[in-house]
C-alpha cells in the first residue's frame, strides 16, 4: 500500500502538482518531456496523467480524486397556474432515405427536399402545420450517420418523436439511433410506416421488428406504441398520423408559462451578408419580441429582426414556435440556450461569464491520460493531416468536425483542425492554408471569384463538398495516402549451397540444390549460416546444366549469380532463402 495519498481535483497545472507531491517542477516537466509531452508549469494535466507521471516517477504515492459537487442541470421549470397549453414539438426522425423530409413535404405541402444536397437533410429545420385548428411544430433532422450530434439535439427539443421506417426496407442503423434517443429525451415514440405505397412493402415485417428487437409494441397488436401506415407519395395515411400526434401530444397536457422572460433553445446558426448573424429559435417560454435584449452562450445581442419559419416578419413568438432572429454580435452555438434579460449591459455581462467557463472548461484537461500513454506506445511519429473547415451553420459545422475526427487511423495520422468557422472560404483561410500542407474543405459554402484567384495564386487547396459523406470519403482517402505504406515479403524457395565458385566483391557465383520452391532470375536472396544472417542478394543470372534458365524447380541443381552489396563468403551448407519484396499501399478501415 502507498506510503501517503493525496487528494487532487480532476485536473492540476504542473505547478500545483509539483508543491503537493513535493518535487522541483523542473523534474516534473522532465518527465512529461521524457514522455512526449513538452509541457510547462501552467499547463493542466488530467487525474490520470498525474497517476501515470506518479507511477513513473516511482513515488511511494497514491492520487485519489477530489469529491467535486455535479455541475448543475438545467432546472425543471414549475408551472403556475397562469400556464397555457401549448403546440407539441414534434421531431421526425429515421434512417437515411426512408422517407423523413418527403413526410415532411406531404404534411406541409411544399418541396422541403429539393433544397436538400442530395436528397438528404443536412440541417435541423422546423415547421409549423394547422391539423384540425391546432398548431403542431415539426423538427426535420437529418438522417445520415455523420449528424448524429444533430438528431440527438433534435430529439431533446420534443414532446413528441415521429420514428419514419420505409415498409420495404425495415429497421437500420439510424432507425434504432432515433429510438435511443426519443427514449433518452423521454419523448413519446409514434411510428409512421412510410412507402406502403411500394410493391415490396411489408408493414407486417417492420411492426414484428420493432416489437421483438426494439420493445416498441404496436396498439394493433394491444401493445402501447401507436404505428400508422403512410405514403409521403401518395398522402394515403398522412392526416391520421397527425391525428395520432395530435392524441398522444393530449395525453401529456403540454404547458407553458408566457408571463415570464422568454427563453429556448438555439436550433440553427449562420452568418449572412447584410443580414450578419441569422439564429434559429425554438421558443419554449415566455414570448420574444423584436427589441428585447437577449443572451445566448457566448453572444448576445438585441432583437432587431423576428421571423416565422416561412420568412414571415412577425410581432412576437410564444413558446413552441420555431422563429429566425438577427441581432446577435456572434454566432451563438447550436444546442445553446437563449434567455431574454433585461438590458445590453445584463446580456454581455452574461455572456462574458459564459465564456470564461468555457475557456476554463476547454483549458481544464490540456494533457490527458490518453494522450501520455499513446505517446508512450507510439513508436513513430504521426503524419499530420492539416485541415480548415467552413460550413453554413453551426450544427454542420460541428457534425463535419465530430466526424473527421472519427476517421480511425490506428494513430498513424493526426488530424489538426487549423481553423474553423461559419461563411464562405475567405482570404485568410487560404493564406493559412498557403503552406501546401493544408486543405481547405467547404461544406454548403462557396468559394467567391477574388478568393479563389488567390487560391490559385497561393496553390492552395479548396474542395467544395454539398453532401456530407462526400466530404467525408474524400478525407478518408486524402488521410490513405498519407498512411506509410506495408512492405510485403514473399517467400517462393529455398536452395542449399553445394559449390562456390567464384566470390567478388560485390558479386558471388556459386551451385546448389532447390530444397523447396522454385527460383527465377531477379528474385531477392537471403544468404544463411544456419540461423546466422550473412546478408542479401539478387539474382542476376541462372543456369542449369550451364544453359540459362528463365526457373528452376524443387529438386534441381543450379548455378546462379548473385550481386552483393558487400563481399560476402558462402561456403558449402548454407542457406539461400529466395522471396519477393513489394510495396503496398494501405487503406483505412
Amino acid at each position: 500500500m502507498a506510503e501517503k495519498v493525496l487528494s487532487i481535483a480532476n485536473s492540476i497545472t504542473v505547478g500545483e502538482l509539483a508543491d503537493v507531491l513535493n518535487l522541483p517542477v523542473t523534474t516534473l516537466i522532465g518527465e512529461l518531456f521524457k514522455n512526449g509531452i513538452a509541457a510547462t508549469i501552467n499547463q493542466r494535466i488530467d487525474f490520470e496523467t498525474a497517476t501515470i507521471i506518479v507511477e513513473e516517477l516511482g513515488l511511494d504515492v497514491e492520487l485519489q480524486k477530489k469529491e467535486v459537487a455535479a455541475a448543475a442541470e438545467r432546472p425543471t421549470r414549475e408551472l403556475s397556474d397562469k400556464a397555457v397549453a401549448r403546440p407539441p414539438i414534434v421531431a421526425v426522425m429515421g434512417h437515411v432515405d426512408h422517407g423523413k423530409t418527403s413526410l415532411l413535404d406531404s404534411i406541409l405541402g411544399q418541396k422541403v427536399v429539393e433544397g436538400e444536397a442530395g436528397g438528404i437533410t443536412q440541417h435541423i429545420s422546423a415547421y409549423q402545420t394547422v391539423r384540425k385548428e391546432r398548431t403542431i411544430t415539426l423538427l426535420d433532422t437529418p438522417g445520415h450517420e455523420a449528424f448524429a450530434a444533430l438528431r440527438q439535439h433534435g430529439a431533446t427539443l420534443t414532446d413528441v418523436v415521429i420514428i419514419v421506417v420505409a415498409a420495404d426496407d425495415g429497421v437500420k442503423p439510424q432507425t434504432i439511433e432515433a429510438i435511443r434517443f426519443a427514449r433518452t429525451a423521454n419523448a413519446k415514440i409514434v411510428v409512421a410506416i412510410n412507402k406502403i405505397d411500394k410493391e415490396a412493402a411489408n408493414p407486417q415485417m417492420v411492426m414484428a421488428q420493432l416489437a421483438s428487437e426494439h420493445g416498441l409494441n404496436p396498439e394493433a397488436w394491444g401493445g402501447d406504441t401507436v404505428m400508422v401506415e403512410v405514403s409521403a407519395k401518395t398522402g394515403q395515411g398522412v392526416d391520421q398520423l397527425l391525428d395520432m400526434v395530435l392524441l398522444v401530444a393530449d395525453m401529456e397536457e403540454l404547458k407553458a408559462e408566457v408571463e415570464t422572460s422568454a427563453e429556448g433553445l438555439v436550433i440553427e446558426a449562420h452568418m449572412e451578408i447584410g443580414r450578419g448573424a441569422v439564429v434559429g429559435f425554438l421558443v419554449e417560454q415566455g414570448v420574444l419580441k423584436p427589441g428585447m435584449f437577449m443572451v445566448a452562450g457566448t453572444a448576445y445581442g438585441k432583437v432587431r429582426t423576428l421571423e416565422d419559419f416561412t420568412g414571415k416578419a412577425i410581432k412576437e413568438a410564444g413558446p413552441s414556435t420555431p422563429v429566425t432572429v438577427t441581432g446577435f454580435k456572434e454566432l451563438p452555438q447550436f444546442g445553446d440556450i437563449f434567455q431574454v434579460v433585461k438590458n445590453e449591459k445584463e446580456a454581455r455581462a452574461r455572456a462574458a461569464e459564459t465564456r470564461k467557463e468555457r475557456e476554463d472548461s476547454a483549458a481544464s484537461a490540456n494533457v490527458t491520460g490518453a494522450d501520455i500513454l499513446k505517446m508512450m506506445t507510439q513508436k513513430h511519429e504521426a503524419a499530420d493531416f492539416n485541415i480548415i473547415v467552413k460550413a453554413d451553420v453551426q450544427g454542420s459545422l460541428t457534425s463535419v468536425i465530430d466526424s473527421l475526427k472519427l476517421i480511425e487511423t490506428g494513430g498513424e495520422v493526426s488530424l489538426h483542425v487549423v481553423s474553423s468557422g461559419i461563411g464562405n472560404i475567405t482570404e485568410n483561410d487560404i493564406r493559412l492554408a498557403s503552406d501546401g500542407k493544408t486543405i481547405i474543405y467547404g461544406f454548403n459554402v462557396e468559394l467567391p471569384p477574388a478568393v479563389k484567384q488567390l487560391a490559385t495564386r497561393e496553390r492552395a487547396e479548396v474542395r467544395l463538398y454539398k453532401i456530407i459523406y462526400e466530404l467525408l470519403d474524400d478525407a478518408k482517402n486524402s488521410m490513405e495516402k498519407l498512411l506509410a505504406p506495408e512492405v510485403v515479403e514473399t517467400e517462393v524457395g529455398i536452395l542449399e549451397v553445394k559449390g562456390v565458385f567464384r566470390t567478388l566483391k560485390d558479386e558471388v557465383i556459386a551451385g546448389g540444390q532447390v530444397v523447396t520452391g522454385k527460383i527465377t532470375p531477379g528474385l531477392l536472396v537471403r544468404m544463411k549460416r544456419g540461423d546466422e544472417g550473412l546478408g542479401e542478394a539478387e539474382i542476376t543470372s541462372l543456369q542449369r546444366e550451364k544453359i540459362a534458365a528463365k526457373e528452376v524447380f524443387e529438386g534441381d541443381m543450379c548455378g546462379l549469380t548473385l550481386k552483393t552489396d558487400k563481399k560476402t563468403l558462402l561456403e558449402i551448407g548454407d542457406h539461400l532463402e529466395f522471396f519477393t519484396r513489394e510495396v503496398v499501399e494501405r487503406h483505412l478501415a
